[in-house]
């Protein structure tokens, strides 16, 4: 018999071909590198949704169309809390990892996954249960209720393989393998879109059918990333019979990932409150919405993927005490950032029409859709400071920070700028300006404290400042 092999004992094992080390080389090339998969990956993840719109709003009726593109809202909010837990757990996985702490690596991932598993449990309950009074407290129009409802509980009721993957991937993603995400995507992406076009067309389920295309394409790269772990050769080797919760490893992650959860979670609460007001104006205003909100996920794409690139970067070459370097690479990103989003916003400015078109038709949507898209757009310039600033901060461990300063801008102020506007001018447009007003609040109050702060000693990285073990 062969004697089982030590735990990531040589550094081979340690760090495999796909695994990315950051704190050498050049910078701009390691996050661009990185940013590109994560960006088509992202780009597939949104197809989840805006195939869902597509096909409902071509296939099934206008307010089928509503149903499922005013939902988002609500689906967030429990992944928005989720998404900032994981992103705790890739910031000090990056961590350890850059600072060749092998056995801590082990250690959180298995922690990650139990986590997950758990709040799977919790969160699938927990989301059925709130469908209705959440559709209630959006001030959903009688005729979208049916469909929403129908959409959202069968959307919950598979929620943990979203989980599932987004937390493995995000352990792949914090040793630099951010390919294989991709690739799993790619495959489950295109299976939703098969599944979406054969459950509406084929058996007539209507929007239970692209639900349900989404959930178990969800399932699928939850079964892809978990098996890769399982399969893995390296330091991030998941093993069945290993999978407990270390208590120290698990406050680490939750001193990153609860400010940037309870963050995420709070402002999906407060857009909540935005989609009542854009309820107000009926279901033509609605899908017009809908529409825009596709466009302008897809639009926010490159900057939130270099943002996510910047975390891991951060967080490795802190790692490695390389305060400098992570520095360096942040302006570096800022720049990446702003270059990629006036790129892909010029197009989509020329064409708003045609692009709200593809979704839906009836010209009072795109006479709505192409009006927003053209007013806020230009704005999307200013999310690359707080997106790119909050990334680099998350991954030096401070993610209380971006936390108070978000929850500032997207939820107090832009809550008080809709009581107000609402009443001066209750009209879809200034009510819309909403985003671009908290924008470039969360922009300025970012870069004064990043500027301020960068990444001082007072600056909590869990990984990094404490003695080898």
């Amino acid at each position: 018999m062969f004697m089982k092999r030590p735990f990531c004992v040589h550094q081979a094992l340690f760090r495999r071909k796909r695994d990315v080390d950051m704190t050498e080389g050049n910078i701009a090339h390691h996050i661009i590198a990185f940013a590109i998969p994560l960006l088509v990956g992202n780009l597939f993840q949104q197809l989840y949704n805006t195939v869902d719109t597509w096909v409902v709003g071509n296939y099934v009726s206008n307010e089928a169309f509503s149903a499922v593109g005013t939902v988002g809202p609500i689906t967030n909010l429990l992944i928005g809390f989720f998404t900032g837990l994981a992103s705790g757990a890739g910031v000090v996985i990056s961590q350890f990892y850059g600072a060749r702490r092998q056995k801590d690596v082990h250690d959180a991932v298995h922690t990650a996954i139990v986590l997950t598993l758990i709040l799977g449990v919790v969160f699938t309950a927990l989301g059925i249960l709130m469908v209705p009074y959440m559709l209630d407290f959006m001030k959903t129009p009688e005729e979208v209720i049916p469909d929403a409802s129908a959409y959202l509980t069968i959307y919950f009721a598979g929620i943990l393989g979203l989980m599932l993957y987004n937390m493995g991937s995000g352990i792949l993603r914090a040793v630099g393998d951010s390919q294989r995400p991709f690739y799993f995507l790619m495959v489950c992406a295109l299976m939703n879109i098969i599944l979406d076009l054969v459950f509406v067309l084929c058996f007539q389920m209507g929007v239970a059918g692209v639900a349900w295309a989404t959930v178990v394409s969800q399932l699928i790269s939850a079964f892809l990333v978990i098996f890769t772990l399982l399969r893995s050769d390296n330091c991030v080797q998941l093993r069945i019979r290993e999978l407990s919760i270390n208590p120290r490893v698990l406050k680490k992650m939750f001193l990153v990932g609860i400010p940037a959860a309870l963050q995420m979670a709070v402002t999906s609460f407060s857009n909540i409150f935005v989609q009542s007001y854009i309820n107000y104006f009926g279901s033509d205003c609605m899908s017009g919405w809908t529409a825009y909100t596709k466009i302008d996920q897809l639009l926010l794409l490159p900057m939130q993927s270099i943002a996510l690139a910047v975390t891991t970067f951060v967080g490795q070459n802190l790692g490695k005490l390389q305060t400098e370097r992570a520095q360096k690479g942040v302006h570096i990103a800022v720049t990446l950032g702003i270059a990629f989003t006036v790129i892909v916003m010029i197009p989509v400015l020329i064409f708003a029409p045609a692009v709200v078109a593809f979704f839906n038709h009836k010209p009072e949507v795109v006479d709505c859709g192409t009006m927003l898209l053209r007013w806020l757009s230009p704005f999307y310039v200013l999310c690359c400071f707080n997106q790119v600033y909050a990334g680099a901060l998350r991954g030096a461990g401070n993610s209380k920070a971006p936390m108070f300063i978000m929850l500032s801008s997207f939820v107090l102020f832009r809550q008080a700028y809709l009581f107000f506007m609402a009443r001066i001018c209750n009209e879809v447009l200034p009510i819309a300006m909403s985003y671009p007003a908290g924008w470039l609040l969360c922009s300025l109050l970012m870069a004064v404290y990043y500027r301020r702060v960068k990444f001082s000693k007072n600056s909590v990285m869990p990984a990094a400042s404490e003695k080898q073990i």
